[in-house]
């Protein structure tokens, strides 16, 4: 197996020891209102959390992936930036971020462990001055083999090499709750829900701990593994995971259930509770 990861991860003292680093750009994801409250000093708000894609066909996906970009690119991001990202807690919301940049080609970006609640825990400084960044020069080197599309999807149903993951809730993955056109599964997906992946503080759980939660639903590293959720951000935390623990084909199905779920010629399935 792989080596594990993690660097990707940052400690409340990591960030703190580099708040004056002029190559840090700190990217704050949680609501706008609760940034104005209070926020980690220097960090920007950047929440992105209504901006979804549930079509992976190559023209739709170009142009949300173009808007993406653009809107990294005005918080300031640099091709040499180091870019630490939080929410709350180790959040899908942070993570999806992560997911971005990786796809994107940033070459270090670092999800800070435990989130804001780590950072007010540990007693360091907020702020409640906003950030307002220039723009920067990062521009998007796309890794499609972190990306799966629809058509990635499709055809790797009942695949002995590949794995699906379904990220959801046990409600959504039964079809007891619908958030699209149909409720329901993708065939033969595996459920395991996103929350697994933290302690009961929001922080990641410890490598060995993730190994022993994958390895017994038989989600492999020798196997390509696809996580989805409804829009992409459940899914990336559990890429995040996989990340960490040094599984070396992970991704991301960005269109989710919400592309799946109203898509009326797809397979779906109606599984048993987990």
């Amino acid at each position: 197996m792989s080596d594990t990861n993690p660097q990707l991860l940052w400690s409340t003292d990591q960030l703190r020891d580099n708040l004056s680093n002029p190559r840090i750009v700190i990217m704050d994801l949680r609501p706008p209102e609760a940034y104005a409250n209070s926020h980690i000093p220097g960090a920007r708000s950047f929440d992105i959390f209504g901006i979804s894609l549930i079509d992976t066909r190559p023209e739709a996906l170009h142009a949300f992936l173009w808007i993406i970009e653009h809107l990294i690119q005005a918080r300031g991001v640099q091709s040499d930036s180091i870019v630490v990202i939080y929410d709350d807690i180790s959040g899908m919301r942070s993570a999806r971020l992560f997911w971005f940049l990786e796809y994107f080609g940033h070459p270090e970006v670092h999800m800070l462990n435990g989130g804001f609640n780590a950072w007010t825990a540990a007693g360091l400084p907020t702020t409640h001055e906003a950030s307002i960044p220039k723009a920067g020069n990062f521009k998007m080197n796309p890794r499609p083999e972190l990306l799966a599309t629809v058509d990635d999807v499709a055809s790797r149903l009942h695949s002995s090499s590949s794995v699906i993951v379904d990220t959801r809730s046990v409600g959504e993955y039964t079809g007891q709750v619908v958030r699209s056109a149909r409720g329901g599964a993708i065939p033969e997906a595996v459920h395991l829900e996103w929350t697994e992946n933290l302690d009961e503080r929001g922080f990641f759980k410890t490598a060995d701990a993730l190994r022993k939660m994958y390895a017994e639903r038989n989600i492999r590293p020798d196997l390509e593994v696809i996580p989805y959720c409804q829009g992409g951000y459940r899914a990336a935390h559990t890429y995040l995971a996989l990340r960490l623990i040094g599984y070396p084909q992970v991704r991301n199905y960005l269109g989710s259930w919400g592309e799946w779920g109203n898509r009326l010629d797809l397979p779906i399935e109606h599984p048993k509770s987990s």
